[in-house]
């Protein structure tokens, strides 16, 4: 297995997804301005759909984009290229009859925002490799399988329907991915995948476009009403919004704002069609399971099992700029691979990378915008990100022109999480609820039954 990061430029993040760009990476470094309308800072999908639909709105606007490395350089050109209509946080709301009717208008977005990527990569040329094929929830144990049928009936009783959440009995399952167990799995329509990079990069290139400024090679230190900070001097501009996730400890005063969690990925040599066979996913959904510790994966355009899984979090918030193929957290995803397809053994991993995602202290996505200070942000999708960014980025832009709007009434704006807790007390928790997620999903899988004391200490933490 290679590190792609060595196989490149010094732009690279690492991964398989950079490697499948057209052209190398490479900044395209601009003169400073000294003041423009917006400033936003962070080139993923964030930042850039906040600019593409800003512009959409008002093309007189001057929009700068601000990026340390090459905009998709972090999460949005590293992810498992999951387009998900789902966000972390709607369980709470659909479950409780006081706020369901607004976790449902959330949840629709959501639905429609995958229909939406996929529009505007056809509007826009942008050669992303989308394929809404849905995602599978596989059942892994028996009690998994009667979980997710009653979570089934659940979401058909709240007005769901068959064409949103379906549950597939075992040999049904089995023919849309034949794992090494599987006890049935429910089939999600509301989800595409893509390549995640050559979305990023096709949206920078849209942006530019349009006329956006956009800033790499540009490390910002701190963010205030009316300015920002870099290395290369300061820009000043009426609204502020950051779109720093995983990074966002990087500027001052934002520390503890964001928990920026690992996660790792690896890639296989492109599989014959007799292992695809054998395998399924014939319509390229994606698959993740029910443990705690999550694990994703797809079947790319070009016939590789892309798979990850989370990693967790290093003391005071210590981010590496890439994360090598060799790396033990790495190797640990690419055994597990391994396990749930036999089929692919004899075949090479030929890819391995990682990086951080973020994480807010309430474990969900908030947007947010004072209009008095012109700040703002967007993120905190504890890794689901590539669909509800842009959500939040439409979002964002209503409220940074002042548009009323359904989405300015969804149920995440203004849900500002607290600060996580300083060292030591944020890492002891950080590593408490990894000990407990695996040491939950390892008595899960041996016993099958619910793990209701290590299970019951890791809900009672994440809450």
């Amino acid at each position: 297995m290679s590190n792609a990061a060595t196989a490149n430029t010094e732009y690279h993040n690492g991964s398989l997804w950079f490697d499948g760009l057209d052209e190398p990476p490479a900044p395209e470094l601009q003169p400073l301005p000294g003041n423009v309308d917006v400033a936003i800072v962070g080139g993923g999908y964030t930042g850039l759909w906040t600019a593409y639909y800003l512009k959409r709105a008002e093309p007189a606007l001057n929009v700068a984009v601000i990026e340390a490395e090459v905009a998709g350089f972090g999460a949005s050109g590293r992810n498992g290229g999951w387009c998900i209509g789902a966000a972390w946080g709607l369980e709470s709301l659909l479950e409780n009859p006081q706020s369901r009717s607004r976790g449902m208008a959330l949840q629709r977005a959501l639905f429609d925002t995958v229909a939406e990527v996929g529009r505007v990569c056809q509007a826009e040329n942008i050669d992303c490799h989308y394929a809404q094929g849905g995602s599978l929830r596989v059942a892994s144990t028996g009690f998994h399988a009667d979980r997710q049928r009653r979570d089934v009936e659940r979401l058909h009783g709240l007005g769901f329907t068959e064409q949103d959440y379906r549950w597939l009995e075992t040999d049904a399952a089995r023919s849309r991915i034949n794992l090494a167990t599987i006890h049935g799995a429910v089939h999600f329509s509301h989800c595409a995948v893509i390549q995640p990079a050559r979305l990023v990069r096709g949206l920078a290139q849209t942006v530019r476009a349009q006329g956006t400024l956009l800033l790499e090679q540009t490390p910002v230190t701190a963010i205030e009403p009316g300015r920002v900070t870099t290395d290369r001097g300061t820009l000043r501009a009426r609204r502020v919004l950051r779109a720093t996730e995983g990074y966002t400890a990087s500027l001052r005063g934002q520390r503890r704002a964001m928990l920026p969690i690992y996660s790792m990925m690896v890639a296989t040599e492109p599989l014959p069609a007799t292992v695809w066979d054998d395998i399924g996913l014939h319509e390229r959904e994606s698959f993740g399971d029910d443990r705690r510790v999550v694990m994703y994966g797809q079947r790319t355009l070009d016939g590789r099992l892309a798979f990850g899984g989370r990693a967790g979090y290093a003391f005071a918030s210590r981010r590496r700029r890439t994360v090598p193929a060799d790396d033990g957290k790495v190797r640990r995803v690419g055994e597990l691979l391994y396990q749930l397809f036999p089929q692919i053994a004899g075949y090479r991993l030929t890819h391995g990378w990682g990086g951080v995602l973020g994480v807010p202290r309430h474990w969900r996505p908030c947007v947010s915008y004072d209009r008095n200070s012109g700040l703002g942000w967007a993120g905190g999708y504890v890794g689901e990100g590539v669909a509800a960014s842009n959500l939040a980025a439409r979002t964002l832009a209503d409220l940074v022109l002042g548009h009323e709007s359904a989405r300015t009434e969804l149920p995440w704006v203004e849900d500002v999480p607290r600060n996580w807790e300083p060292e030591p007390l944020r890492w002891c928790g950080a590593k408490a609820i990894e000990f407990l997620g695996d040491r939950a999903d390892q008595a899960e899988l041996r016993h099958n039954r619910p793990s209701r004391f290590w299970g019951g200490l890791f809900n009672a933490l994440v809450g």
